[in-house]
């Protein structure tokens, strides 16, 4: 009888020490940019701010992790929108949650 464990731990996400700038540079460069610049920069100093506080790290990689999946899946939301896609069937929320009182 062995004392490993039967499965591989998950490795914590760890970002390459470049992946700021390069994130920055590529929403730079994203027609986005007058948008998604300063609400980056806001997050990311509201997390370095934090990061300082708790000498935690998370805060950090969750807003990395967060900025890299959103222009990851940019691409896809564009094309999905600009294929005219067909809303007429939405439900707000606050009036399904206010069907349900």
């Amino acid at each position: 009888m062995s004392a490993q464990p039967d499965h591989a731990p998950l490795t914590p996400y760890a970002p390459t020490p470049g992946a700021p700038a390069e994130l920055l540079a590529r929403l730079r460069a994203d027609p986005r940019a007058d948008i998604w610049v300063p609400a980056f920069e806001e997050q990311w100093a509201a997390a370095l701010e934090e990061s300082r506080r708790t000498f935690s790290l998370a805060a950090l990689y969750a807003v990395l992790q967060e900025w890299q999946g959103l222009v990851a899946a940019a691409p896809e939301v564009d094309a999905f929108v600009a294929s005219g896609y067909d809303d007429g069937d939405f439900i707000d929320m606050a009036e399904l949650r206010g069907r349900r009182r």
